[in-house]
């Protein structure tokens, strides 16, 4: 025999199907997503985009070629006394005409890059553009342990 549908179930009924409409329309299209503007792109300078290419292509690495104030070749390192140590030493080719002169790094888990740079004196002026050579001390975030100094200017292992 087949139920009758009363006036206490028809209720019921509807009550259950508008509860469920509820339910399901609270989720649909209410909620937004906040989007943060994104932070314009960090503009990488002549030695961070030589690092980053030389890490790609380590260890078939070409020589850069010209001289660039911002990535100069260093004419060597000194061998660390420990794979402990956070400074190493290198020797910085740079002109008589710099008036500031230094080296900087770049460091992957397996390389640190590092590279000469110089600032010369105004264009006013005379200059000899004699080659001169500094000892430059280059600080590490990590401990130098097994990884491979290389020369960013040239590309070759120091």
């Amino acid at each position: 025999m087949r139920e009758m549908l009363t006036p206490r179930r028809m209720r019921a009924a509807a009550l259950a199907l508008t509860a469920a409409a509820a339910v399901a329309l609270t989720g649909c299209g209410t909620k937004t997503q906040a989007v943060e503007p994104a932070s314009p792109p960090v503009k990488l300078d002549a030695f961070q985009q030589r690092a980053h290419e030389v890490a790609r292509q380590w260890p078939k690495v070409t020589a850069q070629s010209g001289r660039h104030e911002a990535v100069l070749p260093l004419a060597g390192a000194d061998r660390p006394k420990s794979k402990a140590v956070r400074e190493i030493t290198v020797t910085v080719h740079h002109s008589a005409c710099d008036v500031h002169y230094g080296a900087r790094s770049y460091e992957t888990g397996s390389l640190v890059v590092v590279s000469g740079w110089g600032k010369k004196k105004s264009a006013k002026g005379m200059c000899t553009e004699l080659l001169a050579t500094d000892k430059v001390k280059v600080k590490l975030d990590k401990p130098l342990g097994g990884r491979t100094v290389v020369d960013a200017a040239t590309g070759k292992r120091l």
